[in-house]
Order: structure tokens, then sequence, then C-alpha cells
């Protein structure tokens, strides 16, 4: 039985998912295995601790331990997305970034909230993590295989976490809002997925759908995706724009993948659908753009698809 504690941080971390997980259940049947709660961003499968899990098991799931490097001002990396997406030491790195975040880092403030995002399900009761990850695993033979494995690596990069850190909601939350204020297109994206906008008048998020697009930013785009699906149908500030169905909330997440966000097998988007949502791909080296077309959009549906993406792509002036 799933413990209650992580039953809870599912349903306050999943939420800008819910469509999208609703769709890949729908589609792909026995193709996606073991969702295991109803509800971006509970628990599924590891080993009970890293002393359940062999020596070479914990040596795949762990990067090498090697400084963060091409660090610039205070001992911050060249590219702090890309050092989110190493996934080496979570807690630590949240830590590092906590003072310029602090500072008004509007960049450094939107990635801690991304780790708080990507932990919080361990974080809330990692003993809890384990024990359902033991239970879980035993489900399934393959499918409890790649959960597993998902399952360590979350475990691998966020050790250090306890409840004691207090990441769930508010926290992302409020670090959201002090990165949007700041002026982070991504984290004020965030905030309308998360049903906390910055201003609920129309024009507003409206105009913010418009920035984002404007941008070109791929982390903008799936920050919002979640609200540019089925929750923006009938809503006259999204009238004429790509919103309003399950497929529109797709077709952003896609965008954002062709726009160069990691979207790899091993990125941190795939590893938390599997580990945080039970929604794995059969294929372990399946990328997530293929995961979608292969488990969420019908054959004839593909070119359409194809049409919505490109039109996000499309910025103002007729350029790419």
């Amino acid at each position: 039985m799933l413990s209650q504690l992580a039953r809870k941080s599912w349903c306050l971390l999943v939420l800008p998912m819910v469509v999208l997980l609703a769709v890949l259940g729908y589609r792909a049947g026995a193709g996606l295995h073991g969702p295991v709660s109803t509800g971006l961003e509970s628990a599924v499968v590891s080993a009970v601790g890293a002393a359940a899990l062999s020596a070479a098991d914990a040596r795949a799931t762990q990067a090498p331990d090697r400084p963060l490097a091409n660090a610039v001002g205070p001992g911050l990396p060249l590219d702090l997305r890309a050092a989110f997406e190493d996934g080496r030491d979570l807690y630590a790195y949240a830590h590092l970034l906590r003072g310029a975040a602090d500072a008004g880092n509007a960049e450094a403030g939107w990635i801690v909230s991304r780790i708080y995002d990507y932990c919080g399900v361990y974080a809330m009761d990692p003993q809890g993590f384990a024990l359902d990850s033991a239970v879980l695993g035993g489900m399934d033979r393959g499918a409890g295989t790649r959960l597993q494995a998902a399952r360590a690596r979350v475990q691998a990069s966020c050790r250090g976490f306890s409840v004691r850190d207090g990441i769930g909601r508010e926290a992302v939350l409020q670090q959201r809002k002090a990165s949007a204020k700041a002026g982070n297109l991504a984290a004020e994206a965030a905030l309308l997925s998360m049903g906390e906008p910055l201003s609920s008048e129309m024009d507003y998020r409206r105009g913010l759908a418009r920035r984002v697009m404007d941008s070109q930013d791929p982390e903008a785009f799936l920050a919002i995706a979640g609200a540019m699906g089925a929750s923006a149908a009938g809503d006259d500030a999204y009238r004429g724009m790509i919103a309003g169905s399950q497929f529109t909330q797709l077709a952003w997440q896609v965008a954002a993948c062709r726009l160069g966000m990691d979207c790899g097998p091993r990125s941190a988007l795939m590893n938390a659908y599997c580990a945080n949502a039970g929604i794995c791909s059969r294929d372990p080296g399946q990328d997530f753009e293929s995961f979608v077309y292969d488990a969420a959009v019908p054959g004839q549906s593909v070119e359409k698809m194809n049409e919505l993406v490109d039109g996000l792509r499309a910025v103002r002036g007729g350029k790419r």
C-alpha cells in the first residue's frame, strides 16, 4: 500500500500533468505500465533505499562525482538548466542556487523551483518513497524494472532532502512567484499552469501566452503547456490560439522538445513521468516526443499534431 504521505505529495505535484496522463492512459492501454494513482508532477518504483540497490545498479544511477564545471560568478555553472539535467546531487545544487536566487537571480530561482518539483515526492518521505518502491517494484517484471531504474535515479539525485526542507507545493509556488517577478518567463508561465498567475486579468493571460510563444524558450513552452490544454477550452483569453484541448497541451510540450528542451530517454522530463507518475515508455531508449506520438496521438492525427507544433514554432514576422 502506498504511504499516505506519498499519496498526498502526488496530489500536490502532479496537477499540471493531469491532462497528459489522462490522454496517455486512454491511448496507450497496456503500452503504459503501472499508473498507480489518479493524478506533471506519487510514487512508483526504485529499491528499498540505496542499501537495496546492487553495487552495479548504484553506479549506473549516479553520475561521476565531479565538481560543477564552467562556473561563473559565485560558483554557478554557466548553463544552469544543463546542470539541473545532469542530476548530480540536486540537494547541494539547490543550496548553491538559493543564494543567487535570494539575491535576485531569476534563472537560479526558476531552477530551484524545478529541483523542488522534481524531488518533492521523495523529500516528503524518503523512507516511505523507498518502501512504496519496494512494493510497487514487484507488480510487473518488465514495467517494474523501468520504474525501479527511474525511481533509483530520483533517489540518487535527491538524496539529502527530507520533510524538514518543506519543498512541497507552497515552496515551489513561492519560489516561482519570486522568479517570475524578477523576470523569469518560464516561472511566470508555470504559475499560470498552477492556477496561480501573477494576474487573473484576461489581457494579462493572453499576453503571457503570446510572450511565451514569441520567446521560443523551450522551458517556458513546457511550463505553460498545462494552461493551454483542455482547461483553456471556452476561455476568451486564448481565442484563436493553439489552446483548449488535450492535444494542444501535447503540442506545446512537443514544441518545447523541438525547440531544444532536453527530452531524451534519461531527461528529467521522462524520468519524472516514470518515477513520479508511473507512466513509463515500453522502450527505455524512447524520447518524450516519440513517446507522445507512439502512445497518445492516433495515426490519423499525426499530421494535425505536426501542424499545431509548427504553428507554435512560428514567431511573429513569419520567421522560425
